[in-house]
């Protein structure tokens, strides 16, 4: 990501508490939201993009699912791998591009460490071998926000900046959106924007 030294250097370096605390979250909720709105199950694969500690990969290979898990941090991929039996891609999202179809791409946390400016371009390249009807969830901290904060670059988003920054993806649209509290412990009163978009 573009704040490599700062958002990819604090992973690194704090890879295992991350994945500590990440880990008991439950996420299910959400990830089964994500899987009912999946085309069929040969359809593709799923994406995790930014999978951080392997916890959504491994839910979503625990019901069935072939899934790709990318990350930028070497320390985290290592983590993941280890948590879900199977290799983790080390990538920059801006330099990633699936090779295969995709059912659903699922980026919890993960697009928010790019600056606003790279969010559209990423999510239209990725999005490109979405199968028609795949879902790409994505889901950003609340709020109008963009800057360095706790040692990572953030890019927060309301309904406003979501929906002018989408409304230049025509292949996309939004299926349902909805915010939610921070499931970690220690983080209650913290809002998600979550959104589910649909493939033409």
């Amino acid at each position: 990501m573009k704040k490599k030294n700062t958002t990819i250097g604090f992973y690194d370096q704090h890879a295992a508490q991350y994945a500590a605390e990440t880990l008991p979250a439950n996420m299910s909720p959400l990830c089964d939201e994500f899987l009912s709105l999946l085309p069929g199950r040969g359809a593709g694969a799923i994406l995790d993009l930014g999978c951080g500690s392997g916890r959504d990969s491994r839910f979503f290979i625990g019901r069935g699912y072939r899934v790709i898990s990318v990350d930028g941090s070497a320390e985290l991929c290592r983590l993941a791998a280890a948590n879900i039996g199977q290799p983790v891609l080390c990538c920059d999202f801006r330099e990633y591009e699936p090779r295969e179809p995709l059912a659903g791409i699922w980026a919890s946390a993960s697009l928010v460490h790019l600056m606003a400016e790279e969010i559209g371009g990423v999510v239209s390249r990725i999005a490109g071998p979405l199968v028609s009807g795949g879902c790409f969830y994505m889901s950003f901290k609340y709020g109008t926000f963009s800057g360095e904060r706790d040692g990572r670059f953030y890019t927060d988003m309301d309904e406003t900046s979501l929906k002018k920054l989408m409304d230049s993806i025509p292949s996309l649209s939004l299926t349902r959106q909805k915010i939610t509290e921070d499931v970690r412990p220690g983080h209650s009163g913290e809002k998600w924007l979550n959104a589910f978009f649909s493939a033409a």
